[in-house]
């Protein structure tokens, strides 16, 4: 049972999907990519909006809202359910993944402790939603989003890791395509209450 929920099911929300028990699954370029294509299909078929993301090693964070007549906890379900079995396939067929046998531990370990008793559970329920109503916030929030592979050591700069939206913000074009919010430079780099 999820502790968070979303609020306004077609506002603006900052969002964390987050692997169970933070397994790096993400250190794969197929993994990622099986995220950016999902995330495409929800775009064009479910009307997700997003505004910024970012595939880390074990989570995914976005800004995002839906619009048209699907809630976002509805396309956050689809989402999830649909990556969680196509990474898994891939897991287990593909002969290219040198953790499989302790990652679908972990997965089953987590499935059969989880209400329902499945077979494998990949995401963690919560998608930890926060609402974002001023823009000062959602700056906040694209600049948290931008800097998590700096702060990690990946790249040196935001817009150099190219699975994130700090390429569209930079570059104006990146894998996956945003709402890019136009924020004031005064903007960039608030963090509130300063």
């Amino acid at each position: 049972m999820s502790r968070y929920k979303i609020l306004d099911q077609h506002g603006l929300n900052f969002l964390t999907l987050t692997v169970v028990d933070w397994v790096d699954v993400f250190i794969r370029k197929r993994y990622k990519d099986i995220i950016v294509e999902s995330l495409q299909y929800c775009q064009k078929e479910k009307g997700l909006v997003v505004y910024a993301y970012v595939i880390m090693s074990s989570h995914l964070h976005l800004i995002a809202e839906a619009k048209g007549s699907i809630p976002l906890s509805d396309i956050l379900r689809d989402f999830k359910k649909f990556t969680a079995k196509t990474i898994l396939n891939e897991i287990q067929t593909s002969g290219k993944e040198s953790r499989k046998e302790w990652m679908l531990h972990r997965f089953a370990y987590r499935g059969h402790n989880a209400p329902g008793n499945r077979q494998y559970q990949f995401w963690q329920n919560d998608n930890h939603p926060i609402i974002l109503y001023t823009m000062p916030v959602i700056a906040q929030k694209i600049d948290y989003i931008h800097n998590n592979p700096v702060l990690e050591g990946w790249v040196s700069q935001s817009d150099h890791y190219s699975y994130s939206s700090a390429t569209n913000y930079a570059q104006g074009v990146g894998l996956l395509d945003v709402a890019v919010v136009d924020l004031p430079m005064s903007w960039v780099g608030y963090v509130p209450g300063t």
